[in-house]
């Protein structure tokens, strides 16, 4: 095949291409949808890249014509992938604007008399800290598989790890989650990054009744996935919330093992002339991200947990977590 039907058949394959490109993007249903066509279409397998490398049968003068060429191309479809996305979530905000509005001429029910719970208060502390450092709310439910409880966490069957976590089974394939990690696989199927999100709730474990552990207590999960991320801006986020929630306590990071991040470390306060445990932190395991169809090289993140019951405890200075579940009003009227 001579070089100029090599040029045409190039040319022709780019222009198909495109063709092709503005059909799929214009079609495109969801943010999801997107980004797997820019693989498809720019990455590193995709079908420019495919086009191009056939580019060693063209002539010195040709070559530098099919490059330009492909290059607009490249240009055009990630200008149309943008504008779609964007397209996308200006829809999505205006149902949201339309499906959330408040009537504010209704009248006031008036304010109930009572107290807060602790548990609830200081659940309503931190999220307030996270959500003023712009992070949104996460729920999900409390019956689990065991795919997003552990599998989807880099835990698989037989993983040490799960001794740890050892939970009331409801039947082979449902659980009594034992964080609220699971939330974030569920939120990171649906919403593609980047993302920043925590997730509050109750959960269970088989640990014996003592003053410090409680086989149903509370966590508040957090995640952040974007480009770029690295310690540096876990250690930041930590840092600010535990200022914010507990004033200028000594903190301290030691390195630590979470199957689902890597590296992990674990965080201390010191609280009473000694350090006390608080938190769990780390970086998002590359394994969890291309679980979920996610490219490690693009995106990274971190991920903390924390104990509701902890925190509440070191605050108020309560010596046993008991006490957060006998509804004993003489204890309950101090808050």
């Amino acid at each position: 095949m001579s070089a100029s039907t090599n040029f045409q058949q190039l040319t022709y394959q780019l222009e198909a291409l495109e063709a092709h490109a503005v059909s799929q993007i214009t079609d495109a249903s969801d943010a999801a949808t997107l980004d797997h066509l820019r693989v498809i279409l720019l990455g590193k397998k995709g079908e420019l890249p495919a086009i191009l490398s056939q580019m060693s049968k063209l002539s010195e003068t040709e070559r530098p014509l099919i490059g330009q060429r492909a290059n607009l191309l490249k240009e055009e479809i990630n200008s149309l992938l943008k504008k779609r996305l964007l397209l996308m979530k200006t829809a999505v905000m205006n149902e949201r604007i339309t499906r959330e509005k408040l009537d504010v001429t209704a009248p006031s029910i008036g304010i109930l008399s009572g107290h807060r719970h602790p548990l609830i208060k200081t659940t309503e502390d931190i999220v307030d800290i996270f959500c003023g450092l712009g992070y949104s709310v996460e729920e999900g439910p409390e019956i689990e598989t065991d795919y997003y409880n552990f599998t989807a966490l880099n835990i698989p069957q037989h993983h040490p790890a799960r001794d740890m976590q050892d939970t009331f089974y409801l039947s082979e394939s449902s659980l009594l989650r034992t964080h609220t990690s699971p939330v974030q696989i569920r939120h990171l199927e649906k919403n593609p990054p980047p993302t920043r999100i925590i997730a509050p709730g109750r959960v269970y474990r088989r640990d014996g009744v003592d003053a410090t552990h409680s086989p149903v207590f509370h966590q508040v999960e957090v995640l952040a996935i974007d480009e770029g991320l690295d310690f540096s801006h876990l250690r930041g986020t930590v840092m600010a919330f535990l200022k914010q929630f507990f004033g200028d306590l000594p903190v301290r990071f030691r390195a630590s093992y979470f199957p689902f991040t890597e590296p992990s470390a674990e965080v201390d306060v010191q609280w009473r002339d000694r350090w006390l445990e608080v938190m769990g932190c780390g970086m998002v395991d590359p394994a969890v991200l291309e679980g979920l169809g996610l490219d490690p090289e693009r995106w990274s993140g971190f991920a903390a947990g924390l104990g509701v019951e902890r925190f509440c405890m070191v605050r108020h200075g309560i010596d046993d977590i008991r006490r957060l579940y006998t509804s004993d009003l003489r204890f309950l009227q101090q808050f």
